[in-house]
């Protein structure tokens, strides 16, 4: 049998503790540490907000979420959708958009929405609330666009689940800026018509 962890061990101690009249079910207590075990990291704890935020999105393109944690608190969010009072992808279509790249390969992308670290870092600008030295948890490597926005807000540190396609050029200017840069996944995020060539 495996040797229980200081925590569990301490946890189980307290379970054990019978109180005048309460009977601990063995059943219960093996589920309260089994509880313990499976409770995330800060980073995981995060990127389980994020993607719950990312719901919200009115474009289908990947259901882009965003979160903003300062001192392990959240103060700020936003989703990929358009601007407050227009029309959305899912009403109306995308408004795709095609890039060639310098070494001639296309990919389009949908310009209708702003992004979600846009308008995360919108909402806290809204509300008075400072980013400066705070993280930011994404779906995806931000795009360019985005990387100069976090950089500019004073954003220390990005936690990105999966990467994308157009990244590099962000990942080269967090190193320049000094921005922590974690990739969770070494996983590129796909979109059914990105028509990258």
């Amino acid at each position: 049998m495996k040797k229980p962890t200081p925590k569990k061990a301490k946890i189980a101690k307290k379970i054990n503790k019978k109180k005048p009249g309460v009977e601990v079910n063995k059943a219960l207590k093996e589920k309260m540490l089994e509880i313990i075990d499976q409770r995330p990291s800060w980073d995981e704890y995060f990127l389980n907000i994020m993607q719950t935020i990312g719901t919200r999105s009115t474009c289908d393109r990947g259901r882009l979420g965003c979160v903003i944690v300062k001192d392990r608190r959240i103060i700020s969010g936003g989703y990929s959708g358009s601007p407050a009072g227009c029309k959305h992808c899912d009403e109306v279509g995308h408004e795709m958009h095609t890039v060639i790249q310098e070494d001639g390969t296309e990919s389009r992308h949908c310009i209708r929405t702003s992004h979600a670290e846009q308008n995360a870092i919108v909402q806290a600008a809204k509300a008075g609330v400072s980013t400066d030295g705070s993280v930011l948890y994404i779906k995806m490597t931000p795009c360019y666009t985005c990387a100069k926005m976090i950089i500019n807000a004073g954003i220390k540190k990005v936690v990105a689940l999966n990467d994308y396609h157009a990244g590099s050029r962000s990942r080269e200017i967090f190193k320049e800026a000094g921005i922590e840069y974690v990739l969770v996944n070494n996983k590129m995020q796909e979109y059914p018509d990105s028509g990258k060539k």
